[in-house]
Parts: structure tokens; sequence; C-alpha cells
């Protein structure tokens, strides 16, 4: 790879950490894009630490706004000519139910809302890059999840786990309808999905300050840490064999942790109605329309 800017959310802990250190490490531009502007720099620190000549910069992203999504967009295209690679990582895990200030429930707001409003606002930079690609995560939970279209925003009801299940399908239907769309407009970007099985990252602090008590022995039996999980992120950002449109997860029991590969869905998770209904929802939510 020859040097890249690349843009990742949610880049001070987790997997999208472990997934800046490795871009830095090869010496590429590294966009730490966060909430949190103090955690930020902590994990700028952490990765100059072990790149010292790393070229990572932190900016403020809120993906639970949209008006957020659109001043980092605006700040960010000022300073940067092309975009080569976009991870979608940022995400939130199953917290009580809580509306965001543009009407829609946290978890779809932040996991799906956000990133498709930001991927529509820097697709033409990704088209300037040579073999950009855009890296959505999902999650496991999508296996048994649905999008609930007359109740999206949990006014008829709530259950976190749902709604978490909920955003994580949505995740995987857009990358594959963003991919699928690509291609039909004869695009140079294309589309992946992936997911790190169960990785030990703070998304299991469940809502709360900190992993609660019951839970930490339980990760230690079924998780692996968080730089095994961001391998799928990898292979899905660099791998040359990749048409686009694949998801990528671990080779291990269940899918919850081990080496990357490609994961075919089963057939009912998805379709190609209920991908074009998610789309138009979301430009109509978002008010982003993608320019192909």
């Amino acid at each position: 790879m020859n040097h890249k800017v690349v843009v990742i959310t949610g880049a001070n802990s987790g997997l999208g950490l472990e997934t800046a250190k490795y871009f830095s490490g090869l010496g590429h531009q590294v966009i730490l894009a966060v909430r949190n502007i103090e955690k930020g720099r902590k994990a700028k620190e952490e990765i100059v630490q072990l790149y010292p000549e790393a070229n990572a910069q932190v900016y403020q992203l809120d993906l639970s706004k949209l008006q957020s999504v659109r001043e980092f967009v605006e700040t960010l295209s000022s300073q940067v000519d092309t975009i080569d690679i976009l991870i979608n990582n940022a995400g939130v895990m199953m917290p009580p139910y809580f509306k965001t200030e543009d009407g829609f429930e946290l978890q779809f707001a932040s996991n799906h809302l956000g990133h498709f409003a930001l991927t529509g606002l820097l697709l033409p930079l990704l088209e300037k890059g040579e073999a950009s690609r855009i890296v959505t995560l999902s999650s496991i939970a999508y296996r048994n999840a649905v999008i609930q279209f007359d109740n999206m925003h949990g006014s008829h009801g709530y259950k976190s786990y749902t709604f978490y299940g909920q955003s994580k399908v949505a995740n995987l239907m857009f990358a594959k309808e963003l991919d699928k769309r690509l291609k039909a407009n004869h695009c140079r970007t294309i589309s992946l999905a992936t997911h790190p099985g169960i990785s030990s990252t703070n998304l299991f602090t469940l809502g709360r300050k900190k992993t609660p008590w019951f839970v930490k022995p339980l990760l230690k039996i079924v998780s692996q840490p968080a730089e095994k999980g961001a391998l799928p992120v990898i292979m899905a950002a660099t791998d040359e064999s990749l048409l686009g449109g694949e998801l990528i997860g671990p080779d291990g029991a269940g899918g919850r942790k081990g080496n990357p590969t490609i994961e075919v869905p089963k057939k009912v998770t998805y379709t190609d109605s209920t991908m074009a209904e998610l789309w138009d929802i979301s430009e109509d939510l978002t008010k982003v329309t993608y320019d192909f």
C-alpha cells in the first residue's frame, strides 16, 4: 500500500484504536474521528509512543448528531484532498432508551444513520482515491435481527438488545446495498462489511461507566482481545482479493473468535427490497443523498 488517508470513527479505544495503530505503523495518515476529544488525544499519544513518526490527527465527530457529522465533513474536506479508506467503526451498545436531538433512537442514530450520512458526504473524496474502500462494522447480533420499520425509533416499545441488533443488521444491509449501488454507477470505491466476533472492548459496559462485574468472567471465556478482533476490519480494508460486498468475520465456532475469513449471511438476513427500503428511509431521515 502506498501512502493512504485512513478515516476511522471511534478510534479512541477498542477495535478503532487497534486499527488506527495498524495503519499508523504502516506510515499512513490516520484521522481519529472521535466523540470525546480528550480521549482521542490520549489515543494519539498511545499511537505516537508506539510509532514516533506516526501521522495521526484527532477530529471531533458525534455520530448521534447530524449537525456534528456535517461539521466534521466540512472541516476534514478543507484539509485533505482524498480519502482512501473509511472505516465506520464507532458504535453504541445497549444503552438505556434515549432519543437524540434529531429525534432518533440512540443506537440506530449512532451506529447506522450517522455513518450513512458520513459516508455519503465523504464519497466525493473517496472517489478521488485509486482503490478506495468503505468498511462498515456490523456484529454477530445481526443474525437474529430485523429492521422494525414500524417502530424504528422505539416509540412503541424498546429493548436495548433488540435495537442494538437492528442497528447492526442495518450496518450490514447498508454496506451491501452501498456496494451494489457503487458498482451500478461504475464507481471506483467498494464497500464491505465486517464484524469482530466477540471482542473485549468498552462496548461491553452495556451503557454503564464500567463493564458490569458479571460480564467480565464471561468475556474471558467467549471473547478475544481487541487487537485480534480488529483483524477482520484490517482484512476488509486491505485484502486485494476482495471485490466488494463481502462480510468478513472470525473463522472460529459461531464466528465468535478466530482468524478473519469471508462469512456468508443466511439468505433470510436481508432482501433487495428491505435493503432498498432502509436506504430510502435513511436518505429521508438524514437528508443526505448520495452523489454517484
